[in-house]
């Protein structure tokens, strides 16, 4: 298998990880600790393989992971193409800092998205979310380390067997 082929895979693999991370249940008090782990490998393609990510392909996995949530349909259309529009405009700068400052950037992109998110739901008028609301972006700046070194090494070893 070429190395474009595999690559392939390897992104419509970790996207459907995504998928089925969103959709493991989880006790009702660790709820507000789940990060958005669908912006968290979008993040990383985006910032190692921009061609495999664009704002339509963005807009059309966030509709698949509003039908799959069950949430406003839109709604993380929306959310992932201002996130990825961000992503793309500053690639050239991110992708070349340290990690624990690609770790403030992901916290800063996931408070800017859940800003983006409680202008949706007020505009929908529902009601202002409890302070734990604001826990997720926390949690998925911790998480990116990690995300990000295991799609790393995933492309690594394709890479090397590839060779």
């Amino acid at each position: 298998m070429n190395r474009l082929r595999a690559n392939d895979w390897l992104f419509w693999g970790s996207i459907a990880a995504c998928y089925l991370l969103q959709l493991m249940p989880l006790p009702q008090a660790m709820l507000p600790l789940k990060p958005w782990w669908l912006a968290l490998v979008l993040m990383y393609w985006t910032l190692e393989a921009p061609d495999y990510v664009s704002l339509g392909r963005a807009f059309v996995l966030g509709l698949v992971g509003d039908v799959f949530s069950g949430d406003l349909l839109g709604e993380q259309a929306l959310r992932l193409c201002v996130f990825c529009f961000i992503l793309l405009r500053f690639r050239a700068r991110l992708r070349f800092f340290p990690m624990w400052q690609q770790a403030l950037a992901v916290l800063a992109l996931l408070l800017n998205d859940r800003i983006v998110l409680l202008a949706i739901r007020a505009a929908d008028g529902q009601l202002v979310p409890a302070a734990s609301y604001w826990l997720a972006p926390f949690v998925g700046m911790l998480a990116w380390p990690w995300v990000f070194l295991l799609l790393d090494d995933a492309r690594a070893r394709l890479r090397v067997r590839d060779a």
